[in-house]
């Protein structure tokens, strides 16, 4: 059971039970129960018209006729508080210093560059005498220690210092924030591209519903105490 409905139910109540009471009491009840029904229907009334447009009354629809430029609050929002420059900026500054590239070197492959090696000795003017040796089977035996050293080499080198001074300027002047709010701005346009008017409307609708129930109820009790005050006051 709705707190709208519950509200006027009382509210009723009090104006029916008004004419079944002494005379002392009937100007209370009748004035508190017509003014709580009337504070109760007005913002039941005045909630109907955010969402949904009441023909001749100014102002109903509020929702569906400025869709537009909800849709556009809703990207500057998003953009402005979520993805700037400065935000995405201070991102990337909190995670490079999570970047460690140790392990992605010791995982790495490094035959290819051993298979290159290869291939430049025998096309060089060595290849001759390395083929009376057996050829590249010769060579095949140096791929492990190779690749190796060569791992141990680009494990110092990412580690070093100066490698991680330059892969921090190359974050921090890189085009990437730049292109991440391009991407995500195209993005968030296309999803408010596909909402419909009774989309957000029954989006608005059902994450207020509680509070707009809570309208009608405060709405019928404030209207009920200026009813019970205009009790004593008109004869």
């Amino acid at each position: 059971m709705s707190k709208s409905f519950l509200t006027n139910a009382v509210s009723l109540l009090l104006i029916l039970a008004a004419f079944w009471v002494p005379e002392t009491y009937h100007s209370m009840l009748l004035f508190t129960g017509l003014f709580a029904f009337s504070g109760a229907v007005t913002n039941q009334l005045a909630i109907h018209m955010l969402f949904e447009r009441v023909p001749f009354l100014y102002g109903s629809g509020v929702i569906e006729k400025n869709f537009e430029s909800f849709k556009a609050s809703i990207r500057t929002m998003i953009m402005e508080q979520f993805f700037s420059k400065e935000q995405l900026g201070e991102f990337f500054a909190r995670e490079e210093k999570k970047i460690d590239l140790t392990p992605l070197v010791e995982s790495a492959d490094f035959s290819p560059a051993f298979d290159a090696l290869s291939k430049t000795v025998m096309e060089s003017k060595f290849g001759g005498a390395v083929a009376m040796f057996g050829g590249e089977a010769a060579l095949e035996g140096l791929r492990d220690p190779f690749s190796k050293k060569l791992k141990s080499a680009v494990g110092r080198i990412v580690a070093s210092e100066t490698f991680q001074a330059q892969l921090d300027h190359q974050i921090r002047h890189s085009s990437l924030s730049d292109d991440m709010i391009k991407a995500v701005d195209e993005l968030i346009t296309k999803r408010l591209e596909e909402l419909a008017p009774w989309m957000v409307k029954d989006l608005v609708q059902e994450l207020i519903r509680e509070h707009l129930g809570w309208l009608v109820v405060w709405g019928g009790v404030f209207g009920g105490l200026v009813g019970l005050a205009s009790s004593f006051v008109i004869p």
